[in-house]
């Protein structure tokens, strides 16, 4: 297909608004915008870590070179640079927006089930809540997809919610919140006019301490989200000391390293798929190209 002919007439678009015009499958397409003369592909995100067990050394970049390609990608030709720009920086601005509608969404939400909570005060002083994913990295986007245990659709990004305890919350108050919150992720889930993710998880400061070991690759998973979420609700100072704990550990420079690995790998990838064209060899590199469920991404 001439997808400069297509471009040209059509302007710059996302690679799934390509996709849609191009009738082609999205590897094909992805591989012909690399290898087309005067194809410029210009990205309206940034990559960052993600740990992936299906990858040797756990280390791949976050978005995947397939949803990066479709939702964070503007597609044009050489003569319409200076649209692409405009468009790259109309899609980053809509991104953050949507993180930022996201971020205030949860902690509305976290909000809403304490203050109904009969311990809403020891809540607030013994609970630290925090936001990890996309929305930190202002990236959350709204491209429908299904929800994994329902097939429920959803629209986008998931929130990923920490929940921090600390030595002084009781069991019972501990219980009864996740249960509350529990019914409030399943109600915005399935709300038609809602239909947000919320995937959190509860633990105490014992259980922090154990992840910072970095011994496993689920404690990695929970060390990066640590490092890399933000305040929500709660208490701040207790986020502070989560911290300066994550601090304390180097668990900053152990993503570094596995960062770097990580660029480096996705470079030679991209490389190399860019010439394959057999079945057999484009599997070879699946897991870098499409995007996985990262159900890890919790704990």
């Amino acid at each position: 297909m001439d997808l400069n002919a297509l471009l040209t007439a059509r302007g710059p678009c996302t690679g799934a608004e390509l996709l849609a015009l191009s009738n082609m499958g999205v590897f094909p397409l992805w591989q012909a915008c690399r290898t087309q003369p005067d194809i410029v592909m210009r990205h309206a995100s940034r990559r960052y870590l993600r740990l992936d067990k299906r990858i040797a050394g756990y280390a791949r970049l976050s978005p995947s070179i397939r949803r990066e390609f479709l939702t964070y990608t503007i597609v044009g030709t050489s003569e319409q640079s200076e649209e692409i720009i405009a468009r790259c920086l109309e899609l980053q601005q809509e991104f953050v927006r949507i993180s930022q509608y996201k971020h205030e969404f949860i902690r509305d939400v976290i909000q809403r089930v304490v203050e109904y909570n009969p311990n809403r005060e020891r809540l607030r002083d013994h609970l630290c809540c925090m936001i990890a994913g996309d929305v930190t990295y202002g990236m959350a986007h709204t491209v429908e997809r299904p929800e994994l245990s329902t097939g429920r659709p959803v629209r986008g990004s998931d929130l990923d919610v920490i929940i921090v305890a600390d030595e002084h919350l009781t069991t019972a108050e501990h219980t009864a919140f996740d249960e509350a919150l529990y019914r409030e992720k399943w109600n915005m889930l399935v709300l038609p006019q809602i239909r947000e993710e919320i995937d959190y998880i509860i633990k105490d400061v014992a259980k922090v301490m154990t992840q910072l070991q970095f011994d496993s690759f689920r404690h990695m998973v929970a060390c990066k989200i640590l490092h890399e979420s933000e305040f929500l609700y709660g208490n701040a100072e207790l986020f502070i000391r989560i911290k300066h704990l994550v601090n304390a550990f180097g668990i900053a420079e152990k993503l570094a390293r596995m960062e770097d690995k990580a660029i480096k790998d996705r470079e030679t990838v991209e490389r190399q798929l860019v010439g394959q064209s057999t079945t057999e060899q484009i599997q070879t590199w699946q897991p870098l190209f499409f995007t996985s469920e990262e159900r890890e991404e919790i704990h």
